[in-house]
C-alpha cells in the first residue's frame, strides 16, 4: 500500500486522517502504474508506553510495489495471525474493539500491538460500508 505515516496520540486520529489520506491519493492520480487496487487502510502500530503517540500509517492498496517519494512510502499491512471483526458503519468501530478485546481475554491469547482497519466500498446507503477490524497476534 501508498501510506502517509505519522505520530498521533490517543484520541486524534480523526484530526487528521482525511488530510493523510488526500495526500496519498493525490501521489496516486499521478502514478498510472499503480492503479489503486483497493480500500483505504489505517495501520495502528501501539506505543510501548501507556499515554506516548502511536505511530499510524493511512494508506490506500496499491497494484505493485513502488519507490517512495517525500512523505508517501511504500508499507504493507502486519504478516501472520490476527484476531479480526467486521461492522458495517464507523459508529461500530468502538465495538469492534471491545469484542477483539473480549477475545484476546477469553481465549489466553496475547495482542502483538499491532492493528488495521481495512474500509470497504460503501453500498447504497452512504452512511454504512464494511469495515474489518484486524488485530495481530503475539
Amino acid at each position: 500500500m501508498a501510506a502517509v505515516r505519522a505520530r498521533v496520540s490517543a484520541g486524534h486520529v480523526g484530526a487528521l486522517w482525511r488530510s493523510a489520506l488526500e495526500r496519498v491519493w493525490t501521489f496516486l492520480a499521478t502514478r498510472d502504474d499503480l492503479r489503486p487496487a483497493g480500500h483505504n487502510i489505517f495501520v495502528y502500530h501501539r506505543p510501548r508506553e501507556r499515554g506516548e503517540p502511536m505511530t499510524v500509517e493511512f494508506g490506500v492498496e496499491v497494484a505493485g510495489a513502488f519507490e517512495g517519494e517525500g512523505e508517501i512510502e511504500p508499507t504493507s499491512t502486519p504478516s501472520g495471525q490476527a484476531a479480526t471483526v467486521r461492522v458495517e458503519a464507523i459508529g461500530d468501530l468502538g465495538m469492534a474493539y471491545t469484542a477483539i478485546e473480549a477475545w484476546f481475554r477469553a481465549s489466553g491469547r496475547s495482542p502483538a500491538g499491532v492493528s488495521w482497519e481495512v474500509y470497504g466500498d460503501p453500498g447504497d446507503d452512504p452512511g454504512t460500508f464494511p469495515i474489518e477490524v484486524f488485530s495481530l497476534l503475539a
